[in-house]
């Protein structure tokens, strides 16, 4: 059983509460989380209680994935003061992987993440009713469905109950339950004033989800047909790529201070081109755009989080999320690993295990 707190009322309101109690008393120096800046949604980190009303918390958009934010925070060692933050289960798993590759600090930092209900791509989000969007959007998780307007790797994410939050929150249609997971969570609850109750996160509605989202990534799966698509079917899938690598730069996964793909030594010069050109009679511009693709696949399909920001970023809806997604289910289930589970776990392919993989033998 774990301790928790409800509070009644808009959870937004409920949420901003309980971070404007733990600025105001001291808790943490900061809170980090989603909200509005002027007209825009963006990522903020807030050290005045008075500010806290601008943060969102339970707005189901990701203009970033939160990861990428916090290793640059978190980067340069630890923190002098606690910062309370507030991301999705996939933010945070994300931010496990980067911490692993020594790319941010976990330490200071106090984790408050949602029972996600996916969220909603770029375009339904700027371009839509959004109002109505939004108002669809709760009426389906009230209604413990799978959203019809949230992103694909939303609606198959099997990883929605976060790993490694020290509060857990899940909004209701009265209000915001909020689920100790750690000491630290419980300090955080007992900081608001309100007595606590023991309790546990109504399983039957997790697993209702989990079964729906499993059987929708099946059928997922199945229609996109990967292992059938060979170089021409990637051909096809990633021939309308500009080889602008937006999808790298959205992505938690992608932690290179310089990618390869982006070295000088890697362009392709006037040289090579007529090279190429004389040998094969026409180069496509710009050229290995399929090679970047399954390079990236290659050197993060095991710790791909399926957040889906590589699809919403790319500016000629080439199904990148779906694509990474598929190929990372493949790998991670070869080494039995799920990224962002654990902190201190070891990621498979840095790391050497004799009698790993004995099924594959010598031929």
């Amino acid at each position: 059983m774990k301790k928790f707190l409800t509070i009644k009322g808009d959870a937004d309101t409920a949420i901003q509460g309980l971070l404007r109690s733990l600025l105001e008393k001291g808790e943490v120096g900061a809170v980090f989380g989603l909200g509005k800046s002027g007209d825009a949604i963006s990522y903020l980190v807030i050290s005045d209680p008075a500010k806290i009303d601008s943060l969102c918390p339970t707005l189901p958009f990701m203009p970033a994935n939160a990861a990428n934010h916090l290793s640059k925070i978190t980067a340069g060692g630890n923190l002098a003061e606690k910062i309370a933050v507030v991301i999705k289960p996939c933010e945070l798993r994300g931010f496990a992987e980067l911490v692993k590759r020594e790319s941010g600090s976990p330490k200071n930092l106090l984790f408050i993440s949602p029972v996600c209900g996916g969220v909603l791509d770029f375009d339904t989000f700027y371009k839509g009713d959004r109002d109505k969007e939004l108002s669809a959007y709760w009426n389906d998780v009230y209604s413990n469905e799978i959203p019809s307007n949230i992103r694909p790797t939303c609606s198959i994410c099997e990883y929605f109950e976060p790993f490694n939050a020290d509060i857990t929150f899940q909004p209701t249609t009265e209000g915001c339950e909020l689920y100790s997971n750690t000491p630290a969570g419980v300090g955080m609850l007992e900081s608001y004033g309100e007595k606590l109750s023991e309790g546990k996160l109504d399983n039957s509605r997790i697993e209702k989800l989990s079964s729906a989202r499993l059987s929708n990534r099946e059928k997922f799966f199945d229609g996109l047909k990967l292992e059938e698509m060979e170089i021409k079917g990637l051909v096809e899938a990633f021939g309308k790529c500009l080889g602008c690598h937006g999808c790298s730069s959205v992505c938690p996964i992608c932690y290179c201070a310089l990618c390869a793909f982006e070295a000088k030594e890697n362009e392709f010069k006037p040289e090579i081109f007529e090279k190429e050109l004389a040998k094969r009679g026409g180069v496509r511009v710009p050229p290995n755009t399929v090679f970047f693709h399954l390079g990236r696949i290659a050197h993060m399909a095991v710790s791909c989080v399926g957040c889906g920001m590589c699809s919403d970023a790319c500016p000629v809806d080439i199904p990148v999320a779906s694509i990474f997604t598929r190929a990372g289910d493949a790998v991670q289930k070869v080494f039995d690993y799920i990224p962002g589970e654990k902190f201190d776990e070891p990621v498979p392919l840095s790391t050497f295990i004799e009698d790993e993989l004995t099924e594959v033998e010598d031929s």
